[in-house]
């Protein structure tokens, strides 16, 4: 099993910055976590896939939406995966879930963190 635990949500103004981390654990954490990413869920909306990396390195994925405003990034001795959210706009507001998974998937989710941007 593979535990994720996410911190660093909160409210925040338009234009303003929020940093989100993902702590993972878990006895088979390296064959279990080939893909670490963060997802966000906002009401009424389907789940997205707002950027991903992979523990062994290579190009991160963004999602469109969020490209050069979110930078994502991680610390493979402590476990830990960054979200550095620049630019903020009231359209990024809904729970962010920290996700993963073996290469290709994605299959353990944290609690999620809420992240609300005012107008």
């Amino acid at each position: 099993q593979v535990q994720l635990v996410e911190s660093g949500g909160g409210l925040v103004q338009a234009g303003g910055s929020l940093r989100l981390s993902c702590a993972a654990s878990g006895r088979t954490f390296a064959s279990y976590s080939a893909n670490m990413g963060w997802f966000r869920q906002a009401p009424g909306k389907e789940r997205e896939l707002v950027a991903g990396i992979k523990w062994s390195g290579g190009s991160p994925y963004y999602a469109d939406s969020v490209k050069n405003r979110f930078t994502i990034s991680r610390d493979n001795a402590k476990k830990y995966v960054y979200l550095q959210m620049n630019s903020l706009k009231p359209e990024d507001t809904a729970i962010y879930y920290c996700a993963a998974g073996p290469v290709g998937t994605y299959i353990y989710w944290g609690q999620g963190t809420q992240v609300t941007v005012s107008s």
